[in-house]
């Protein structure tokens, strides 16, 4: 169930409600909601914190069930932590840690102040839709190839409504747009590949496109493709039964004349790393290589809702690269379709030769003015960064400026790695115009650079989201990683 949203006007005191959310900072320090809650009960929050059942740790939660003096039914407390350090991810974990609280609780809405806690340089515009996808993402839950469950006999929470007046709306309706572009990738990646293949995507983008008037939807398919000179793509997809598709969705907002913006994802549906084939275990989660692909698809979906007033293009070359007879090997030279020619020294480096022809592709058919990738490409950005940033690599100053403020806006961040010719060296080839790795040293750099060869005087930046776009272990799900991102700096762009 998708959780509902909603503004209003409304006070702490006399709101009716089964639940009502306000926060508390450590030491006993009342936000003015909670101070007023309390004043309304005769002290019952401040003696439950001088008791020490509130302690106001960040994230910390305790229920007041039926408190005298409110028309609300239970007062959530949860701790802001100390009010000196309260930050933006403090408040962002705060509020998911509330709404998987609300979570356990048998009801089905709940009006929540915490969109009135005072954020440092952040406006109410900014903590409503921080607040909304931060709830939004608490709530997700993957349903779609368990068994249907009945309906439960308990309430179960399906809408929250904040604090805000007509101030706050704007947050409102860019949260809703996001939430339901973050949903869509999260859904499309956690989708098992045996139904996640690359015709599965290619529906789904004309599904999508079919909805929406100013969305057009083009997929090139093998055949077209051969015709056209993808052969750096081609050659990954040649040891699988599930044929390549090249998604191209096209939304015209702004101008008929306006260059387009254009977001390309890597949407490898699942890698067994071919020929230079994986280890066993940790394979299953190799159906989140498309991370690149859902990410742009989603921001794609956050634009169009939003109805961004520009032009946007999003190409996801969608491919599964698998063993087969037919696999292309170690030591093969591919033709792009850009013309240089690549020599294969791995072939579970992959998702760079399918993104360079679809870099190529989007740069000649549609002369964006900018042109962003996203791609789960190395393992060495999880070693560099780990699973808090993303890795962007850029030769445009003022553009990887613009992506890491909207990394900071939305706390979807990103670190900037150097992109510099030094390092192109690594990928000189004795058999071709350039390798496909440049050894274990820098291989995340190496990968933009591989791919800075195939966007010469393109105003272009990377997104290696390989550590963000999903969390670890058998449980982990796709985090949807980075459309908040993307959202934002699209909609700077306007």
């Amino acid at each position: 169930m998708t959780l509902q949203f909603s503004l209003g006007p409304v006070t702490p005191e006399t709101v009716e409600t089964p639940c009502v959310v306000v926060g508390v900072y450590e030491n006993g320090v009342l936000t003015s909601a909670a101070a007023r809650l309390n004043t309304a009960t005769d002290g019952a929050i401040k003696q439950q914190i001088d008791s020490g059942d509130i302690n106001g740790k960040a994230g910390s939660v305790n229920v007041l069930y039926a408190p005298a003096g409110l028309a609300a039914r239970r007062v959530l407390v949860v701790g802001l932590g100390a009010q000196k350090t309260f930050d933006a991810a403090r408040y962002q974990k705060v509020c998911m840690e509330a709404t998987r609280a609300l979570g356990r609780l048998p009801i089905e809405t709940a009006v929540s102040f915490l969109t009135e806690v005072d954020v440092p340089h952040r406006d109410v515009t900014w903590r409503v839709r921080t607040a909304v996808l931060a709830a939004d993402h608490a709530t997700y839950r993957y349903t779609a190839t368990f068994k249907p469950r009945e309906k439960p006999a308990t309430p179960e929470l399906g809408a929250i409504q904040f604090s805000g007046g007509e101030d706050a709306a704007a947050g409102l309706e860019q949260a809703v747009a996001i939430a339901e572009g973050v949903r869509f990738a999260r859904d499309l990646a956690n989708l098992p590949p045996n139904i996640c293949n690359p015709a599965y995507i290619a529906e789904q983008a004309i599904q999508f496109a079919g909805r929406h008037d100013a969305v057009t939807c083009n997929v090139l398919d093998h055949i077209e493709m051969e015709r056209l000179g993808f052969g750096s793509l081609l050659a990954v997809a040649r040891g699988s039964a599930n044929k390549p598709k090249l998604v191209v969705l096209n939304y015209q907002g702004g101008g008929t004349d306006d260059k387009p913006y254009a977001l390309v994802g890597k949407g490898i549906t699942f890698d067994t790393g071919g020929i230079s084939l994986k280890p066993g275990p940790g394979m299953e989660e190799m159906k989140f290589d498309m991370g690149g692909a859902a990410g742009v698809l989603g921001a794609f979906v956050a634009a169009v809702n939003m109805r961004l007033p520009l032009n946007l293009v999003c190409v996801v070359p969608a491919v599964e690269n698998m063993p087969d007879g037919d696999s292309y090997r170690p030591s093969d030279v591919l033709t792009s379709l850009s013309g240089l020619t690549i020599e294969v020294l791995n072939t579970d480096a992959e998702g760079r030769l399918i993104l360079c022809d679809a870099l190529t592709y989007t740069a000649q058919t549609f002369q964006p003015q900018v042109i962003v990738d996203a791609a789960t490409l190395t393992g060495a950005c999880v070693i560099a960064l780990g699973k808090h940033a993303s890795g962007l690599m850029s030769k445009h100053d003022d553009l990887a400026a613009e992506l890491l403020a909207a990394g900071e806006a939305t706390l979807d961040r990103a670190w900037r790695l150097p992109l510099w010719d030094d390092y192109q060296t690594q990928l000189d080839s004795g058999f071709a115009d350039v390798a496909n790795i440049g050894g274990k040293n820098a291989g995340a750099i190496t990968a933009g650079c591989f791919l800075a060869r195939f966007t010469e005087g393109q105003r272009w930046a990377h997104l290696d989201i390989a550590g963000t776009a999903w969390d670890e272990g058998r449980k982990g799900l796709a985090t949807g990683r980075p459309v908040p991102l993307l959202a934002q700096w699209l909609m700077d762009r306007v």
